[in-house]
């Protein structure tokens, strides 16, 4: 990037201590001596360091994600932009209480704190900047701001803010300044945890292994909602939807403005430690290199995919799951290696509960699970609707196995009128068996099924369990906790993981209902009939 003098002179004195620049100030002539003072009366409050922290925040994207490793500064870049740049700026952490050491940069930064309400949690400087700080505590928080327009909605240590958060709040990121081009700045380290995770998928041309198309540090890629779905577009120009595709060629005259969707800009940028000269200075990186792994990879290189903790009560390890991931392979090759003999066992349907919810079923061959199979919340309004998306899905005479609680029971119901093999699910429900040690009973029907699938997964017992490598349903299966009430296994409710994550892990309930093990009705028909003729005919 070319530099004018001024641009040049700053630069300069930004790298400077305070006695440096005493000395500089002190070696110019008096004409010299003015110029300078009139050009920091002027200059930026703060200035990026070279490298990536200049790259972030000259970045033209709508959401920038920056960071990876620990040092490289930003709290600085997040309060350079809000200095320099925005007018109305909103920054959030998991825990409001997090927030003062942000304000405490800023302090620094300007030299004061007049303006500053602590009661409202709000900075309102000379200039006629307003910065806000606010905390996501709880589910429901982020609403506090719906509707507030900021023009720098500041994600602060994201992989510790619950995705649903997350995005609602960089939703109502926009201005009625023409001069300003709203953004939203997501800075993180590595997630230390499973729910952390969703930054990954958020970011993934740049920080998932194995994406298909990957994206360079710094480079745009566009997104927008297509289907109920946020996907990957090649292009940064509006298209409408044209038999569920992009079409870029229409005449906008032809269609509502809600019709018209603008893809949103996209970009990540890593830094570490050796990007900032202070930290540098001051010995930061020896006490990174000190750290225990799997810390010491994430905080000093950035390491996304060095091991993310799991909680201690996880009902299902991360690692347990990866593995099956690793050994699912395509349904023709399973076919294949089953010489032909490959006949689905068992179908699980989880239901949508509404908003943005997806009816979801999963398909067991064996001990093979095939992708999972959707319909929109939408599409999901009615039971014979959800039936036939059910029934459309399953081969082979397989058993449905079907949640019934709520918004279930309807398509039970006209599955059950309509012949359909279908199997009523109510998690409530007193268990039926014991763990695989027998000595622990469960809580209910739901802490068996989930159990039952840790049980599976089990590396120690041999699991060839193959599963989609699907990561929300990475991120489902390692999202609830158990707990032992006596001699019961308790798993966590619904209802607390949403509470705790802001999801409900859909994903891992249609699964877990596909695991059940229900023999087919003809075969069992056809079982129950033999018996019956052995009874007339002794010679059989």
């Amino acid at each position: 990037m070319s530099k004018n003098p001024d641009d040049e002179i700053l630069s300069l004195l930004a790298d400077m201590t305070e006695k440096e620049i005493e000395q500089y100030l002190l070696s110019l002539d008096e004409d010299e001596h003015r110029e300078v003072l009139k050009l920091l009366a002027n200059a930026p409050i703060w200035f990026p360091l070279e490298g990536p922290q200049m790259a972030a925040y000259l970045s033209t994207a709508d959401v920038i994600g920056y960071g990876g490793a620990a040092g490289g500064g930003k709290t600085d870049l997040l309060a350079g932009l809000a200095l320099n740049i925005h007018k109305r700026v909103l920054i959030v952490r998991r825990e409001k209480a997090q927030t003062d050491g942000i304000v405490q940069r800023i302090e620094e930064i300007v030299g004061h704190k007049n303006g500053f309400n602590s009661q409202k949690s709000a900075w309102r400087l000379d200039n006629g900047r307003l910065l806000e700080f606010g905390g996501l505590d709880n589910i429901g928080d982020e609403k506090r701001w719906q509707g507030r327009a900021h023009d720098l909605k500041a994600l602060d240590e994201a992989t510790e803010i619950r995705e649903s958060q997350a995005r609602f709040i960089m939703g109502w990121n926009r201005t009625s300044d023409p001069s300003i081009k709203p953004k939203c700045l997501l800075t993180f380290n590595p997630p230390t945890t499973a729910e952390g995770r969703w930054v990954l998928d958020y970011f993934a041309p740049w920080l998932q292994k194995g994406y298909p198309n990957p994206a360079q540090p710094g480079e745009l890629r566009y997104f927008a909602m297509i289907g109920g779905k946020e996907q990957e577009v090649e292009q940064p120009e509006q298209f409408v939807l044209v038999d569920g595709e992009p079409c870029y060629e229409f005449d906008p005259e032809q269609f509502k403005p809600e019709f018209i969707i603008k893809p949103k800009s996209r970009t990540f940028i890593p830094a570490r430690v050796t990007d900032n000269k202070y930290y540098m200075e001051t010995g930061y990186m020896n006490t990174l290199q000190s750290l225990p792994e799997p810390l010491r990879s994430q905080m000093l290189y950035g390491d996304f995919g060095a091991g993310i903790e799991d909680d201690p009560w996880q009902i299902i390890p991360t690692a347990w799951v990866e593995a099956a991931q690793a050994r699912w392979k395509p349904y023709e090759e399973m076919r294949v290696l089953n010489r032909g003999v490959f006949e689905m066992d068992s179908y699980g349907l989880d239901v949508a509960r509404g908003g943005r919810d997806e009816t979801i079923g999963y398909a067991r061959y064996q001990h093979w699970y095939a992708d999972a199979d959707l319909l929109a919340g939408a599409d999901s309004l009615d039971g014979p609707r959800v039936a036939s998306f059910a029934v459309g899905n399953t081969r082979d005479h397989a058993p449905i196995h079907i949640d019934v609680i709520g918004v279930g029971a309807s398509p039970y119901d006209f599955l059950n009128q309509s012949g359909i093999h279908v199997v009523p699910v109510d998690v409530r429900q007193s268990a039926t068996s014991f763990d695989r040690s027998g000595q622990l009973s469960f809580f209910n029907l739901r802490s068996q099924l989930w159990w039952q699938m840790r049980e599976a997964l089990d590396p120690a017992y041999g699991s060839i369990v193959a599963l989609p490598d699907d990561p929300k349903l990475l991120a489902d299966l390692t999202a609830p906790r158990w707990s032992l009430q006596g001699k019961n296994i308790k798993a966590e409710s619904r209802e607390d993981i949403v509470k705790r994550i802001g999801r409900s892990p859909d994903r891992g309930s249609a699964i877990i209902m596909a695991q059940m093990d229900t023999p087919k009705r003809h075969i069992m028909q056809m079982v129950h009939g033999s018996r019956a003729r052995r009874e007339y005919d002794p010679y059989e």
